[in-house]
């Protein structure tokens, strides 16, 4: 390991260390301090890592301005059996960031060079903060200042989390006038926000079937409902063969649910226009507002650079765990998806997964198993592709069982809502024509028959 112009190695937590913060928030792409690491590279550990990770936080917290809370993530990581703290600075959106004690001047401001913190010039102070963003969410007052908050506090505490009375301070939510913010007015329990999840009969926007709308609450009950709700439509297809079982989704999992958070969290909301989710039969499509920030460039953003556009909404995200750390939802989409699937614009950023099947291919396979008398795969929570001898109750009963061969009648009758005698009706039937055969007795298992007619003669 060597240090660069985004890699910092301190042995120990220096009073120093704010100025390296400092300098990476007002660097372009950030960086990454390790403490337990000397200037040679050579991994030393740290003793008492958990108190330090406490120092390092409530330092940042009160030795730097603006507030860069949201904007940094400490982690323990174990190097060579060793532990050491890894500290991971985005770069800010407000800057220059400086030294509380020292002002906005040329012994407060410092910015990365090479492998070091050197002082900014007054010249580049200024012309920064001419630039600084001034309508970020932060700084912009709630039309509303009767809000309640309910809905977060239920959501700290389930995290193991709990919000003292100065929790609006604490997480952002105060203008510099102590009045409530644009981020407040988002966490509240009623607002005008709404999120919207379409759904489309083809490829395109003409056939609309859904039109759902997840909002007019706190955001993050917003985003759950919306993570609920595209995790309901990423079907599953299941093809049983007679040697195993193979599922296929139709978008990565991992990849959607970081895609959707990222969506939401850098949404540009001082356009009011809050991110849209579009399914259509061969992909889906997830737009936010808001291009690219100014410090970023195709290359920076694909590498997992980070620069939060609304660092108060991170810090909440974070805090209950809907976002890992800084830096990580590209590269995870990345392991599943090409860059091709990002679109940028001044104004919007759009991310399009196509489907990994497609529900004209399935009907088309279901009709040539249909006629082959055979089981093909098919959609969880849909019909089974089978000969039509076989009722819907059965086919549902059928698609259970291939997930889980050990479902006894109890849990079958639990999980379809009917008696326990309707179940034992079913099987026998399916025994009967040959789908399904029990191995082992009481104690066994059920095998579902998937080969063709001849077979389950």
């Amino acid at each position: 390991m060597k240090e660069s112009n985004r890699i910092e190695f301190k042995l120990i937590l220096t009073d120093s260390f704010e100025k390296e913060v400092v300098a990476f928030l007002n660097y372009r792409e950030g960086g990454i301090i390790y403490i337990g690491i000397d200037d040679n590279g050579i991994v030393k550990g740290l003793a008492n890592a958990d108190k330090i990770q406490l120092q390092i936080k409530d330092r940042l917290k009160n030795n730097i301005q603006p507030s860069c809370m949201g904007l940094f993530d400490i982690l323990q990581e174990e190097i060579e059996d060793k532990i050491i703290v890894k500290i991971i600075v985005a770069s800010g959106p407000e800057k220059p960031y400086y030294l509380k004690k020292q002002g906005m001047s040329e012994k407060g401001c410092f910015i990365r060079v090479g492998t070091a913190a050197e002082p900014m010039p007054v010249r580049m102070i200024e012309n920064m903060f001419a630039k600084r963003t001034r309508n970020s969410l932060g700084r912009i007052k709630s039309n509303f200042q009767k809000l309640k908050f309910e809905q977060l506090k239920i959501y700290y505490q389930e995290s193991g989390k709990r919000l003292n009375n100065q929790f609006a301070a604490n997480l952002g939510l105060l203008t510099e006038e102590g009045k409530f913010n644009y981020v407040a007015y988002l966490m509240s329990d009623a607002n005008a926000v709404s999120i919207k999840v379409a759904k489309y009969r083809g490829v395109n926007r003409v056939n609309l079937i859904e039109n759902n709308e997840y909002g007019f609450c706190s955001i993050i009950k917003a985003t759950k409902q919306v993570l609920d709700k595209i995790e309901l439509e990423n079907k599953t297809r299941s093809t049983i063969t007679s040697q195993k079982r193979i599922d296929t989704r139709l978008w990565n999992a991992v990849a959607l649910r970081e895609a959707i958070i990222n969506a939401i969290v850098h949404n540009n909301y001082t356009h009011e226009i809050p991110p849209k989710f579009e399914i259509f039969d061969n992909r889906i499509e997830i737009t936010s507002t808001g291009g690219l920030p100014e410090e970023l460039n195709n290359n920076e953003f694909f590498q997992g650079f980070s620069v939060p556009r609304n660092q108060e909404m991170m810090r909440i995200y974070k805090d209950l765990e809907l976002v890992e750390h800084l830096g990580s939802g590209i590269p995870r989409i990345l392991e599943s998806y090409s860059e091709d699937c990002f679109h940028f614009t001044e104004n919007f950023l759009r991310m399009t997964f196509k489907s990994e099947w497609n529900w004209a291919e399935d009907k088309e396979n279901t009709e040539v198993a249909t006629k082959n008398g055979g089981l093909i795969g098919s959609p969880i929570g849909s019909p089974i592709g089978s000969p039509i001898e076989l009722t819907d109750r059965q086919k549902e009963i059928l698609t259970i069982i291939a997930v889980d061969p050990k479902n006894s009648f109890e849990t079958l009758a639990s999980k379809l809502k009917i008696q326990k005698a309707a179940v034992k009706k079913h099987i026998n039937a399916l025994k009967k024509k040959g789908y399904l055969q029990r191995i082992g007795g009481t104690r066994g298992y059920w095998h579902v028959i998937s080969q063709n007619k001849e077979d389950r003669k």
